[in-house]
């Protein structure tokens, strides 16, 4: 680029700062009145200056800031994966499961219709959807109170002669138990698909969470570590399973070029394939049942400038949790707080409680009261998922019942940690609890 244009993109740079800066001027915080939401983004020039570039470079398909985002994520994940990128966590998982049953990877033990893939039943939809989409069948297990993750308890009574998988996520940022997990596994020859969508940042035994699975998914939805707008992640090991990754994100096509980019293999119109013409063009020829799951080369400019900032978010995250932690345990009579699972140090996604049944007072009173005061709640996802309407019919095993998720479903909620809650925000957070226990008649 030359001196002039580099001049001029400064200037626009700085034009463009400035109006942002009129459009979102910084807010107050005026408690009980500002709204205090559970997740959100904090941007500034370097988001800002990425999406310029993509915007005036006249292509918006993936190209430079995905490659230079999956780069700098692979070092972020400290260990040797491939890294594929998504237009949602949701993607990701789907196209995980489906690389598993893919015949591209040449692998004898896939997973085939009809095979089980171990679960559990309290967590978010999209864990599970892809097990019944590619026609097998979801084996659930119950959750553990306080960390809210798979009851590693229960493997060994799931285990039958179709089990070939397990599926799972580190709920709310809080690893599962990774050694049972990773050990039971092993011991059975089984697939391992780890849902890191709530746990980017967090780790297990000094590792990071998304290296410890065959293949990984992470989400960069708005809501979550850091975002893209929308985006997702498939991380793996094995080159013949990204290749099947990449086949079912880019419509199910066996050609491995880059959009826009012909000939990579150096035989397009070299190909012999059983029912097709003998030197079919390669970029049109499909191997895997497919989709269009890309994004746009503005979510992997953004996640860029997010990535560096990712030690900042979740030395936020950990703060407010620990505020938490150490400001609501006086009231641990009736509330379970977060527990961290054995050797881990989570980047929490958000901060759950539980209402315990001998509180005076149910889950959904204080929920309401912390909405009435401005503080945006959510309950822990789908509770017990065999009680919504969409599964009431579908094939499934459930092993060891699942008290724990209708207990999930009836006493617990999640509140934000993220980095835009300021340690004075946090306080008030805090603050509101103790006046709903002191209506209730409950002092501390």
């Amino acid at each position: 680029m030359g001196d002039e244009k580099v001049e001029l993109r400064g200037r626009i740079l700085d034009l463009m700062e400035e109006y942002i800066k009129k459009l979102h001027p910084p807010q107050s915080f005026v408690p009980g009145e500002t709204y205090i939401t559970y997740a959100g983004t904090t941007f500034d020039s370097a988001e800002h200056a990425n999406l310029f570039d993509v915007l005036t470079s006249h292509w918006y398909a993936y190209s430079k800031f995905e490659g230079k985002f999956v780069d700098a994520f692979n070092k972020f994940l400290g260990k040797d994966r491939r890294t594929v990128l998504t237009n949602s966590g949701s993607s990701a998982n789907l196209i995980a499961l489906g690389a598993l049953a893919s015949s591209k990877t040449g692998l004898e033990d896939r997973l085939m219709p009809g095979d089980e893939v171990i679960t559990v039943a309290s967590g978010f939809p999209t864990t599970v959807n892809p097990i019944l989409q590619n026609n097998m069948v979801p084996v659930f297990l119950d959750v553990n109170l306080g960390d809210y993750n798979i009851d590693v308890s229960r493997l060994d009574d799931a285990l039958s002669d179709k089990t070939a998988a397990i599926m799972v996520a580190h709920t709310l940022g809080n690893p599962f138990n990774l050694n049972a997990v990773m050990d039971f596994a092993k011991r059975n020859n089984l697939w391992v698909i780890e849902d890191t969508c709530d746990a980017l940042g967090s780790s297990y035994d000094g590792k990071a969470t998304g290296t410890f699975g065959d293949l990984s998914t992470f989400s960069f939805y708005p809501a979550h570590h850091i975002t893209m707008g929308e985006g997702g992640a498939v991380s793996c090991q094995s080159g013949a399973i990204k290749r099947a990754v990449t086949s079912i994100r880019d419509w199910g096509r066996d050609c491995w070029c880059d959009p826009g980019k012909d000939n990579t293999c150096g035989k397009r119109f070299g190909w012999d394939f059983k029912n097709l013409p003998k030197g079919y063009d390669h970029k049109y020829v499909y191997g895997d049942i497919g989709y269009n799951l890309k994004g746009t080369d503005f979510s992997p400019a953004l996640g860029y400038a997010q990535l560096k900032k990712m030690a900042v978010f979740g030395a936020a995250r950990r703060r407010n949790a620990d505020t938490y932690t150490k400001a609501l345990e006086k009231y641990s009579e009736f509330l379970l707080l977060p527990q961290a699972t054995e050797k881990s140090d989570p980047c929490w996604f958000a901060y759950p409680v539980y209402v315990k049944e001998n509180a005076p007072f149910t889950r959904k009173e204080l929920q309401e009261y912390l909405e009435s005061c401005k503080i945006s709640t959510r309950t822990l996802f789908s509770g017990n998922i065999l009680r919504h309407p969409a599964y009431q019919n579908i094939q499934h095993r459930v092993v060891g019942g699942l008290d724990n998720s209708d207990k999930v479903m009836k006493g617990v909620f999640f509140f934000g940690v993220w980095q835009g809650i300021t340690p004075e925000i946090a306080g008030y957070i805090t603050d509101s609890f103790d006046r709903f226990f002191e209506k209730k008649g409950i002092k501390r």
